[in-house]
């Protein structure tokens, strides 16, 4: 081993081990697969507060897998390390709608396939998951539930109000009860049997309530 060995390093080499073309291409091409995934969230989003910040990260996602898995691809050792370096990483931050997961993962699955030259795969497979989402998130069924919350002055007119759900909806079940002196209060469950909502007004118009209160149901009430 001579002295200039010994203070060779391999850093320069590694500059040409992908070509520039290649880097370029994977980079707009990630892109433009970040930008389409960012639309179909934005497009599918149902929550109440719109995040504009999730959908530029989920662009950015995808072009920096693209970039870390490019980098591992070109070198086994490199591949190592980055195993060891990405093992130590902790993420707090909550996902708060379970359809954000599927968001992350598919940029990131996305910037694999892209980075490992399956082009193809990346286009064509962002495309069917793109129109798959577009479809069942989108669709409006009459059958979603819905909450609604009544407020009566006693028995007769919580049983004339139950019974009134029971003909209008297509299903009504209690949820909850919470009683005082003088004053009830009932949250139902109820499945609508078409889109007309003006059943509620005439519950609230009825003898003995004082209130009714119709909610769209997700899923976060815990009754």
């Amino acid at each position: 081993m001579t002295f200039n060995d010994i203070f060779k390093s391999g850093f320069l080499e590694n500059v040409s081990a992908v070509s520039l073309f290649d880097m370029m291409l994977a980079l707009i091409l990630a892109f433009g697969l970040g930008l389409f995934i960012f639309l179909v969230y934005k497009k599918t989003y149902q929550g109440v507060m719109y995040s504009s910040s999730f959908g530029v990260t989920l662009i950015a996602l995808t072009m920096i897998t693209t970039l870390v898995i490019l980098a591992v691809t070109s070198n086994v050792v490199l591949s190592l390390g980055m195993v060891g370096a990405l093992s130590i990483v902790r993420f707090r931050t909550a996902i708060r709608e379970p359809l954000d997961i599927a968001f992350l993962f598919w940029s990131i699955a996305v910037g694999i396939v892209l980075a490992a030259g399956m082009i193809p795969l990346a286009v064509i497979g962002s495309v069917i998951i793109g129109i798959m989402l577009l479809v069942f998130v989108n669709r409006k069924s009459h059958f979603n539930p819905y909450i609604v919350v009544i407020q009566c002055d006693g028995h007769d007119s919580e049983t004339a109000a139950k019974e009134y759900l029971d003909e209008m909806t297509r299903r009504c079940v209690v949820k909850s009860k919470s009683a005082q002196k003088d004053s009830l209060e009932l949250t139902l469950e109820i499945r609508l049997k078409n889109d007309n909502t003006d059943f509620i007004n005439t519950l609230s118009e009825m003898d003995g309530v004082n209130s009714a209160v119709l909610v769209s149901y997700n899923g976060d009430y815990a009754g």
